[in-house]
């Protein structure tokens, strides 16, 4: 009776070690992959993401058709520059616009500032807060005080 207890009793510690060896053993290969399952989010964007493709890269030979083309525009343009150098003479600006548009564009004008220019002495009286116009500068008379 005593070699059935014992054996009873080992074969029920054998069933319930191995069982607790299993349970033991799948606790531990559950907290050994659960931080790698905790660790795999959803990827956020890379900055590759944001990158636009481009048009591909020429080849080699693409690429000295292109320098070949530019290298012949140029030297078409620079005969034509020595045969018509007529055509590509500066042309001359009026200095009354000019004298005209670099005042309405002087942003440093206030109200009661006197300009001169080939038209005449004028006064400044617009606003400072709003764009500047030809009404804004009154002609000063020759000879008038203020």
């Amino acid at each position: 009776m005593q070699t059935a207890r014992r054996t009873g009793s080992i074969l029920a510690q054998g069933r319930h070690g191995s069982r607790t060896i299993a349970v033991v053993v799948f606790a531990i290969g559950l907290f050994q992959s659960l931080p790698a399952c905790l660790a795999q989010e959803e990827p956020g964007p890379t900055a590759n993401d944001f990158i636009l493709p481009g048009p591909p890269e020429p080849s080699r030979e693409e690429w000295r058709q292109r320098v070949e083309e530019a290298r012949r525009r140029a030297k078409d343009v620079a005969r034509e520059r020595r045969e018509h150098p007529e055509l590509y003479v500066p042309i001359p600006e009026d200095p009354e616009i000019v004298a005209s548009e670099r005042v309405l564009n002087d942003e440093s004008l206030q109200r009661g500032d006197i300009v001169t220019t080939k038209k005449g002495t004028f006064v400044y009286q617009g606003r400072s807060d709003q764009p500047r116009r030809e009404g804004d500068f009154v002609p000063i008379a020759p000879g008038s005080r203020r």
